[in-house]
């Protein structure tokens, strides 16, 4: 007999000995099982290699001048503390601005050009600030906004000199 005839008999009985019954399971042979564990394991390689990709990196090591750029060192120059009253909005109660600022530079001669011409400095800083409202310097948005600005103008009153950065070491709105 056939394979395909005993197939039928199987079911014929399944078939006539009531609703209730589970039909027979079909098992599979060598070669099925071979290619369901082959696919298993390469999808488990795949997300293994995937994970190990984006947790360690691109794998290519950063050229060497990006290395040095890196561990260049830093200085920072630290200016007078500033106090301002910020402009009236809505309340009719005063707000004032006290900050502590410090402004990152690439080197030892930066710092020396800014100190020369540190009054310049607070004299931009003062007159943008006494500007501000207190609903300007709300939530990260705005400070960060207050940053940029900050730092456009410090680099527009020690010019030819750069400043890199603004870091911000106390700011108080009351």
């Amino acid at each position: 007999m056939s394979d395909v005839a005993a197939a039928s008999e199987d079911i014929d009985e399944v078939d006539g000995e009531g609703e209730g019954e589970a039909k027979p399971k079909r098992k599979l042979g060598k070669k099925q099982l071979i290619i369901i564990g082959g696919a298993a394991a390469l999808v488990v390689a795949l997300g293994g290699g995937a994970a190990l990709f984006f947790l360690m990196g691109s794998g290519t090591a950063p050229a060497e001048g990006a290395m040095v750029e890196a561990a260049a060192p830093t200085f920072y120059y630290d200016l007078p503390d500033i106090m301002v009253n910020l402009s009236p909005d809505q309340s009719p109660e005063d707000h004032f601005l006290r900050m502590q600022v410090s402004l990152e530079v690439a080197d030892e001669a930066m710092k020396e050009v800014i100190g020369e011409r540190v009054n310049r400095v607070l004299d931009a800083f003062q007159v943008y600030l006494r500007e501000l409202r207190r609903s300007d310097l709300e939530g990260s948005a705005g400070i960060y906004r207050l940053k940029e600005e900050l730092r456009r103008r410090v680099n527009l009153a020690v010019y030819p000199a750069q400043v890199d950065n603004i870091l911000f070491r106390e700011i108080l709105v009351q």
